[in-house]
C-alpha cells in the first residue's frame, strides 16, 4: 500500500482525497519507481474539473514526476534499480510510488536534484515543442508571452532571450512583474491595470509580434490575434481562464495570421523525440542559461491546498509536492 490522491468525482479542489492505495509489481513494459518529488501544473486542474477526461475513475492525477527505480517488470532492458528518472505525460503522478510504462522515462542527470526534475519536465519540455516545434524563435523575433510568471512562463522567458528574442510578458501583479524582468522579459504588461493590446502596440511602436504564446484562453482571446503583425502565428497550449470559443478563420485573413493548438503528448509519444526534447532541456538547464524557479514545496497530503493557490492564479514559477 502506498499514499495516494484519488479522485472518485469531478469538482473542485475537495474531491482531491489523500489515502492508501494498492500498488501492484510492475507489469510487462513498467518500471516502479519510489517519487521524490512530483511536479504540479494546470493540466492536473482540467483532469480534476473533467475539462480532459480521466482515463478511468477513481484516478490518480499528476502528469510529472521524478524518483528512483525499485522494480522493472518483464522485458525492461532500458533502466534498472536504482536507476534516477524522470517523466512528464501519463497521469497517476500525486503518489509515493507508481507503475510507469518505461517510454515516458528518460534519466534524470545527477547534476539535477529530484525536486528540479519533477518541476522542469512538463513544463520545460512544454517549452521545447513551443520554441522549436510550433513556431521556431528566431533571433530578433518579437514574441508575447501570457503569463509570463508562472512555471511555464518563466522557463519560456528564459529560453526565449536565449535564442535572441525580444520578450514581452504580461503578468497579474508588480511581485510577478519582477519575477518575469528577471527571466528575461524586456518588457512586463500588468494586464490586470493595461489594455494589453494597446500596450503591445506601444511597445512595439505598431510592429506587433512574431508569436503569441497563450496559455491563458478565453481570457486574452481574441486580444491575443491583435498582436500579431502579418503572418504571425498565435500559439494556445492552454485554458487557465477556460477555452478559447469557436471563431469564424474568416478573422485570420485580414493578416494572413496562422494559428496552432499543440499539446505535449503528441510530441512525446515517440521515444526518440522525446529523448532528443528531454536532452535539449537537460542541456539548457545544465549551462545556467536557463534556470527553474522553485518557489513552493508542499507535502503530496496537501494537494487541495496547492489546487486552490494554482485556481486563484497566487503561484509563480512551480510548485512540487514531496510524497
Amino acid at each position: 500500500m502506498v499514499k495516494a490522491i484519488r479522485i472518485y468525482e469531478n469538482g473542485g479542489p475537495d474531491v482531491l482525497r489523500y489515502e492508501d492505495m494498492e500498488l501492484p509489481a510492475p507489469g510487462p513494459g513498467e518500471a516502479q519507481i519510489r517519487q521524490h518529488a512530483v511536479g504540479v501544473n494546470f493540466i492536473d486542474v482540467y483532469f480534476r474539473t473533467g475539462l480532459y477526461p480521466a482515463p478511468s475513475n477513481p484516478f490518480t492525477p499528476g502528469n510529472e514526476g521524478a524518483g528512483e527505480v525499485i522494480a522493472v517488470g518483464p522485458g525492461v532492458d532500458t533502466f534498472k534499480v536504482g536507476d534516477r528518472v524522470a517523466y512528464a505525460g501519463t497521469i497517476g503522478a500525486y503518489a509515493e510510488a507508481r507503475n510507469i510504462d518505461v517510454k515516458f522515462l528518460t534519466p534524470l542527470p545527477e547534476s539535477v536534484s529530484y525536486e528540479t526534475g519533477a518541476a522542469m519536465m512538463l513544463k520545460g519540455l512544454t517549452v521545447e515543442y513551443l520554441l522549436f516545434r510550433s513556431y521556431k524563435v528566431q533571433p530578433g523575433d518579437v514574441i508575447l508571452v501570457h503569463a509570463a510568471a508562472g512555471g511555464v512562463g518563466l522557463i519560456l522567458c528564459q529560453w526565449a532571450k536565449k535564442l535572441g528574442a525580444f520578450v514581452i510578458g504580461t503578468v497579474g501583479s508588480e511581485d510577478k512583474a519582477k519575477l518575469a524582468r528577471e527571466a528575461g522579459a524586456d518588457a512586463v504588461i500588468l494586464y490586470r491595470q493595461e489594455d494589453f493590446v494597446a500596450r503591445v502596440k506601444d511597445i512595439t511602436g505598431g510592429a506587433l509580434c512574431h508569436a503569441v504564446y497563450d496559455s491563458v484562453g478565453k481570457d486574452t482571446f481574441p486580444g491575443s490575434l491583435d498582436c500579431l503583425r502579418p503572418f504571425g502565428t498565435f500559439v494556445s497550449f492552454g485554458n487557465a481562464s477556460g477555452p478559447v470559443p469557436p471563431f469564424s478563420l474568416g478573422v485570420l485573413s485580414s493578416k494572413a495570421l496562422f494559428v496552432t493548438r499543440p499539446s505535449l503528448f503528441p510530441f512525446i509519444a515517440d521515444q526518440a523525440r522525446l529523448r532528443e526534447m528531454a536532452a535539449r532541456l537537460f542541456d539548457v538547464v545544465t549551462s545556467g542559461a536557463v534556470k527553474i524557479a522553485i518557489h513552493s514545496t508542499r507535502p503530496l497530503a496537501e494537494a487541495a491546498e496547492v489546487h486552490r493557490a494554482l485556481e486563484a492564479r497566487a503561484t509563480t514559477g512551480a510548485t512540487v509536492m514531496i510524497p
